[in-house]
């Protein structure tokens, strides 16, 4: 082995950083140690091999967590380009022993658990104060990079740690330390031939020997806990195979591993530190989790840009812009190789000016800008987002250590064809087949057991049950998820029957069990919907309140339907709603006198829940159709008719009422004249209005089609007298500030053009296409070949446009 000074070769790195992994493989290269001591936790001494087999791809990471509460987790994520990576690689490539030789996870997570705990009382003891404190604030900042740090500088919180490179960048004249790690580092990579390969370190090494001279720790008080741990296992290593030995860490470390100390000193630095017993694996991990953005403590700005660095064997400007310009033409973007040469040209004139030895991110993304983009700032933004961080997420073998849940995960995944991705995307499925509807099941059961790798959002283009969006998205953190949702179960199947029923148990609010229940029916738990109906049925005989009524019912109404398209047995479920339904009515009347404002609006959103629930209940052919419609149209005429009830809920049941067909045009018009009238206070009459045409139900359209109802209403608002028009604008500004911008600007049409009937018949006389008194059967038989065309019908039009099959 050949070594720079006596002892072990210290290869002090910056983690994730090119350069250093670079510089590494070619320090190891010309030493020849035996074995190979890099930081991170011991306990992953029998996971290194792993690191070997094909299916391990980086972006990878080290969990580790407390196996009786897997919440409590860190994580020691590694890339293609960081060095300790490389050095593993290395040592397996070459049949050297690879160690870990950081602090064990033992105690790392028995500290962060103590911190939480710590920080949980502290915030208990500032929630008089309304908040946690600035110490309980800064502790969270900072223990979210901690849990994330592994191989890390941890250089967290600005306010209490140093950041060594900015230190060093600043000193240097560099405002960005990324910038100054470019030029110093990156830039001037690759050795030439006889180059020293250890010069590198050398100079890393009294650069951060000055540092920690000056600052100590720098606010890293663990780093001697830890940097005592490294010494005793680097003895140990020198007893076994002397001075063939190499070290990389983090170089902030190297100072204090360089540090002549007693093994007594630094035995007494470890002794009585806390414990707990913990598990190890490897996980993926992506790009975008290593970037600082994230919160990760040693994370770094572009790590998609740093991994083209570390894998381009030459010209890495050249080959970034091609992938610049392949990224914006798959885009639809206009991209032409004149452009990649012509950004290529900019960047190295950019470099020159500034200075710089090779051009870098900022160069190439000043070029880019300029050239690729036009100045714009919206195809950089995805140039950043897709490349300069990167959606790159890295694989581990089956044979890696995982909980049961997890391999039924993995299992469930591979048969469904559901492959965990970085990216966002959106996937469709139709529950009438056998792949989508098991896809759904396995993301509703996962998000039952919060797992959110997918989340339900608005169908385009259909409302049917039988069809489901979800946006997915694959998260690292996802893996400590599964981990503790397997105390509930070895399968997602009995995991997610278990949280169910303990879920269940637990629930306070009737609402809550309702939604229970709904979920279950959406992830298919047979054996969890015994349990839930019995707790729901307790619970909606238990409670009074109205306002728990009817904010139940909804998610019980969907369940049932939901069962239809599922075949599941929802007949317990139809007798729990059909009762809730009938103590609303009885119910909601009383409830909906003598409320202020805020109450009244709360109360209108659940009478409009009941109604659309009412709807899909008494739909015919259902087991509760019976007469329920009629019973809830008697409850809201007796809303819209009680002088005790505030405006916006008699507004609202009135137009209930015309909607349903139950009360006339002119019913609804005699109605609100009688609101509108002089005796009627301004305030009341402005709430009626809301309940009538606002809150999002088509009012605005309702008006524009309406004019007599527009007459009443500007009738009304250019009599409101002066003193109480202020107090009545915000409420109608918030009525007709939903409507969409097309509604407003017709309504303003309308009311600049006059009274009610008179526009009409002016726009009829005028002969306007689409104003006259009866309906246009020329014009309504045009469309006619269009819908055929669209049906698929094989139907010919002659010039009168009159059908004849062919």
């Amino acid at each position: 082995m050949t070594t720079f000074t006596a002892g072990p070769l210290l290869l002090g790195v910056r983690h994730h950083g090119p350069g250093s992994a670079r510089a590494v493989r070619a320090a190891l290269e010309a030493a020849t140690p035996e074995v190979v001591l890099i930081e991170g936790p011991p306990e992953a001494d029998a996971l290194i091999p792993l690191a070997a087999e094909k299916d391990m791809r980086p972006p990878v990471a080290l969990l580790a967590h407390v196996m009786d509460e897997p919440g409590h987790s860190a994580f020691w994520p590694l890339a293609e380009f960081s060095p300790e990576w490389v050095a593993i690689r290395w040592a397996l490539e070459h049949g050297v022993q690879a160690r870990f030789i950081d602090l064990p996870a033992t105690h790392t997570l028995a500290w962060g658990r103590e911190e939480e705990k710590e920080a949980a009382e502290e915030e208990k003891r500032q929630g008089g104060q309304g908040g946690k404190g600035e110490k309980g604030e800064k502790r969270e900042r900072g223990e979210k990079g901690e849990r994330e740090a592994g191989v890390s500088d941890r250089s967290v919180v600005a306010d209490v740690r140093i950041d060594p490179l900015a230190v060093l960048a600043e000193t240097a004249g560099y405002d960005d330390p990324e910038r100054w790690w470019e030029d110093v580092v990156e830039h001037r990579g690759g050795a030439g031939s006889g180059a020293d390969p250890f010069a590198p370190f050398t100079v890393l090494e009294e650069a951060m020997g000055a540092l920690r001279e000056a600052y100590g720790v720098g606010g890293h008080d663990r780093d001697l806990v830890r940097e005592a741990y490294m010494r005793l296992q680097m003895r140990a290593a020198q007893r076994e195979f002397g001075d063939e030995v190499a070290v990389v860490c983090g170089a902030w470390h190297v100072p204090a591993l360089r540090q002549k100390t007693t093994v007594a000193a630094d035995r007494a630095l470890l002794k009585g530190l806390p414990r707990a017993k913990a598990d190890m694996t490897w996980v993926p991990w992506t790009h975008r989790r290593l970037s600082r953005v994230s919160g990760y403590g040693a994370g770094i700005d572009s790590p998609g840009w740093y991994g083209h660095l570390f894998a381009a064997p030459d010209r890495p400007v050249e080959r970034w812009m091609t992938k610049v310009a392949r990224l914006l033409r798959d885009e639809d973007r206009m991209v032409s190789s004149a452009h990649v040469i012509e950004a290529v040209r900019l960047a190295d004139t950019l470099a020159a000016m500034r200075g710089r030895p090779l051009p870098g991110l900022t160069e190439t993304t000043d070029a880019v800008r300029a050239v690729m983009c036009e100045g714009s700032d919206v195809p950089l933004g995805l140039v950043h987002d897709r490349l300069v961080v990167g959606d790159v997420l890295g694989e581990v073998p089956q044979s890696a250590p995982a909980v049961p849940l997890q391999r039924d995960l993995a299992r469930a995944q591979k048969r469904l064809r559901l492959k965990p991705e970085p990216m966002e995307r959106e996937l469709e499925l139709d529950l009438r087949g056998e792949t989508d509807a098991g896809r759904s099941r396995l993301l509703h059961r996962l998000r039952l057991l919060g797992i959110a790798w997918g989340e339900p959002t608005a169908t385009r283009g259909s409302t049917g049950t039988f069809r489901e969006t979800w946006r997915l998205r694959w998260e690292p953190e996802l893996s400590v998820r599964v981990a503790e949702a397997g105390v509930w179960g070895t399968t997602v199947l009995s995991a997610a029957t278990g949280k169910a029923e303990a879920d269940a148990v637990a629930a306070h609010a009737l609402a809550d069990v309702t939604a229970l229940a709904e979920r279950c029916l959406l992830a298919e738990l047979p054996d969890a919907l015994p349990v839930v109906m019995r707790v729901l049925a307790d619970r909606a005989a238990l409670d009074a309140d109205v306002g728990h009524l009817a904010q139940a019912l909804p998610a019980l109404v969907r369940s049932l339907r939901y069962g239809d398209v599922r075949g599941t047995d929802t007949h317990a479920l139809t007798d729990v709603a059909v009762g809730l339904a009938e103590r609303i009515f009885v119910g909601l009347p009383p409830a909906c006198t003598a409320l202020d404002a805020e109450a009244a609006e709360h109360m209108r959103r659940h009478v409009d829940a009941v109604h659309g629930a009412v709807g899909l209940l008494g739909e015919p052919g259902t087991p509760a159709s019976g007469g329920m419609r009629e019973r809830w149209h008697s409850v809201l005429r007796v809303l819209a008719g009680r002088d005790t009830v505030p405006g916006v809920i008699r507004g609202r049941a009135v137009r209930l009422l015309l909607d349903e067909g139950e009360l006339g045009q002119d019913e609804a018009a005699r109605l609100m004249g009688l609101v509108l009238s002089p005796g009627t206070e301004p305030g009341d009459a402005a709430a009626w209005i809301e309940g009538f045409v606002g809150g999002g139900s088509g009012g605005g359209m309702l008006l524009v089609h309406d004019e007599r109802l527009l007459g009443l209403v500007d009738a009304w608002l250019t009599g409101v007298p002066a003193a109480a028009f202020t107090d009545v604008l915000p409420l109608l500004r918030r009525t007709f500030s939903a409507y969409e911008a097309g509604v407003r600007r017709t309504l303003g049409e309308l009311v600049r053009r006059g009274p009610g009937a008179r526009g009409s018949a002016e726009a009829a006389a005028s002969g306007i296409p689409g104003f006259a008194p009866d309906l246009d059967p020329e014009r309504a038989d045009a469309v006619l070949p269009v819908l055929s065309l669209l049906l698929g019908l094989d139907v010919s039009y002659d010039d009168d446009f009159a059908g004849v099959a062919r």
